[in-house]
């Protein structure tokens, strides 16, 4: 079956970048990546160097004061 789908540019060639390397084709990558999202398999991402860290919920975002010692309250560290 055919379709149409609209993919931004920059993510286009990356595919392209990637299939030549891996020397397969883009139809491939996308097919392999919707097979394994239908199967809840992780797809491989790009790492990224952003931390990321734990978010508290608050009912008044920005009002709580937390000391160097106050995060352990809430945070558990091993």
């Amino acid at each position: 079956m055919r379709t149409t789908v609209d993919i931004p540019e920059p993510l286009y060639r990356e595919m392209k970048i990637k299939a030549a390397t891996d020397g397969t084709t883009v139809r491939e990558i996308i097919l392999e990546s919707i097979e394994a999202k239908l199967r809840n398999q992780q797809t491989p991402r790009k790492k990224s160097n952003r931390s990321r860290f734990p978010t508290l919920k608050s009912r008044r975002p920005g009002s709580l004061q937390l000391g160097d010692e106050g995060v352990y309250e809430f945070i558990p560290f091993p």
